[in-house]
């Protein structure tokens, strides 16, 4: 008896596992080649979308670049016409008043882009700001005070452009 019994299961589990037949395969692989394709294909768009947009980025951080240098040295001819100007007088001091004449004008220019100047005499020094190069003892001055400034610094906003070089005291 458990022989049949055996044998029927056998049977059912037969029936019930249905081979594909080979259209039926044939139309699954050729969906599946489908659906490779456009996958491929949405991959290779991306990808040179990608490339485009890195190009693209590239190209604008030159010009940015290119149009900042051209709008500061535009900024600065000023200055340079003015000391050629001096150059050629022979009064010293007409070469005097060309000079102070293009100092004016360079200021003018750094506070148009935002640069200002720092290190006076009188301030606290700053290891931050400051290049102390030399130091006095002198009791007529306070703690850390700016005594003598040896060459002017300058910032933009927080960036410092040139530290300024001090005499420091105490």
């Amino acid at each position: 008896m458990k022989k049949e019994e055996k044998k029927t299961t056998e049977e059912e589990v037969t029936e019930e596992v249905k081979e594909p037949t080979v259209e039926e395969l044939s139309a699954q692989i050729e969906a599946l080649r489908k659906e490779a394709a456009e996958k491929d294909d949405k991959y290779l768009r991306m990808a040179a979308e990608y490339d485009n947009f890195r190009r693209r980025s590239r190209e604008e951080k030159d010009a940015i670049y290119e149009t900042a240098v051209a709008d500061t040295v535009a900024a600065l001819l000023p200055i340079i016409d003015n000391l050629e100007r001096a150059a050629l007088y022979e009064d010293g001091e007409k070469v005097k008043e060309g000079l102070v004449m293009t100092a004016k004008a360079a200021i003018s220019v750094f506070e148009k882009m935002g640069v200002e100047d720092f290190g006076k005499c009188g301030e606290t020094f700053d290891p931050n700001m400051h290049n102390a190069v030399m130091h006095v003892d002198d009791e007529n001055f306070g703690e850390s005070e700016i005594v003598e400034v040896l060459q002017k610094g300058y910032k933009k906003g927080k960036r410092i452009i040139r530290f300024a070089m001090v005499k420091s005291a105490n």
